[in-house]
């Protein structure tokens, strides 16, 4: 399992050299000069000596490739660069937005994952009943409706109809109802669908048919046999859904304006921010890769016949 692992740690590797590589060639070919987005439109005025000094201090006189490079040095040292839409460093805008980013992840996820599993395992009991058949259209229709359309909705209906909850900000707690339920629908969806897809076919199985011939209690044969073998499955989506969170969290962060890393990334993208938009998009790569890592090696947990080599 040491080997899967090291393995796994050196393909994630390659694959964030790749992402951070694409994100910043698309930053580099975005139109418009970035001298003028790390120093405002101010700088046109300026004699085109001064012009050519500052856009060599910033490094934006060399090729893209020794741009990257330079890049890479310093992300493996720690040094994400400077933001230039705030000139604070990098690693300093992240660590005052993660809190938020995570609080709102870390809320919306249980919040899936209940509402998922429960109604998979409902539609599943009931199988090709009307119960059934109701929340498989809930399920069809929470997937196909985009996670901020489900936020405004939210927002109209909870506070400027009802007035029960502020519409933005995140000031407290019940600031971060709305957008931790909005990203848990989107989540739940997909959870519920493959939960009832993998309950049904572990309620197939012989020895829960078996089970079934010996009388034991219909609970028992749900959740001992049945629900525990259609977890892995499960546990694969949820791991995908982490890193679907965090990037739906980009939308729902701008309808709510809560203050995390995915309002960050649009601000900075705006403004041409390319050292905060490769720490952003660095930052996100490295969580689904962890997620992926510990997801995988949870398998062991809940299926001995998995093995990795």
């Amino acid at each position: 399992m040491l080997g899967y692992a090291l393995r796994r740690v050196v393909a994630g590797a390659v694959a964030i050299v790749m992402l951070t590589a694409v994100v910043h060639g698309l930053m580099a070919v975005t139109p418009g000069d970035p001298l003028v987005a790390l120093l405002g439109p101010a700088v046109r005025n300026l004699p085109s000596e001064h012009q050519a000094r500052l856009r060599a201090e910033a490094g934006l006189d060399r090729p893209w490739p020794q741009q990257y490079a330079a890049y890479i040095r310093g992300a493996v040292r720690g040094d994400l660069g400077i933001s230039r839409r705030s000139g604070r460093p990098v690693s300093a805008e992240l660590r005052d937005r993660l809190p938020a980013t995570i609080a709102l992840t870390g809320a919306a996820l249980p919040l899936a994952l209940a509402l998922g599993l429960m109604t998979g395992v409902v539609a599943a009991t009931f199988a090709r009943s009307w119960v059934d058949t109701l929340l498989s259209a809930t399920i069809v229709f929470a997937s196909a409706v985009p996670v901020y359309w489900t936020g405004l909705l939210l927002l109209l209906l909870f506070s400027l109809a009802l007035g029960w909850l502020p519409p933005s900000g995140g000031g407290s707690w019940r600031h971060l109802i709305l957008p931790a339920l909005t990203l848990a629908i989107a989540s739940a969806a997909p959870l519920a669908r493959i939960t009832r897809s993998s309950l049904l076919d572990a309620l197939a199985e012989p020895h829960v048919v078996v089970a079934r011939a010996r009388g034991l209690p219909p609970r028992q044969v749900l959740v001992r046999h049945g629900l525990r073998n259609a977890l892995i499955p499960v546990l694969t989506v949820a791991g995908i859904d982490l890193g679907r969170m965090l990037s739906g969290a980009v939308f729902v962060e701008a309808v709510f304006s809560w203050p995390g890393v995915g309002r960050s990334m649009i601000d900075a993208i705006t403004a041409r921010d390319l050292p905060l938009v490769q720490g952003i998009v660095l930052v996100g790569a490295l969580t689904v890769l962890l997620i992926s890592l510990l997801v995988d090696l949870a398998y062991l947990r809940l299926d001995p016949r998995v093995r990795y080599r």
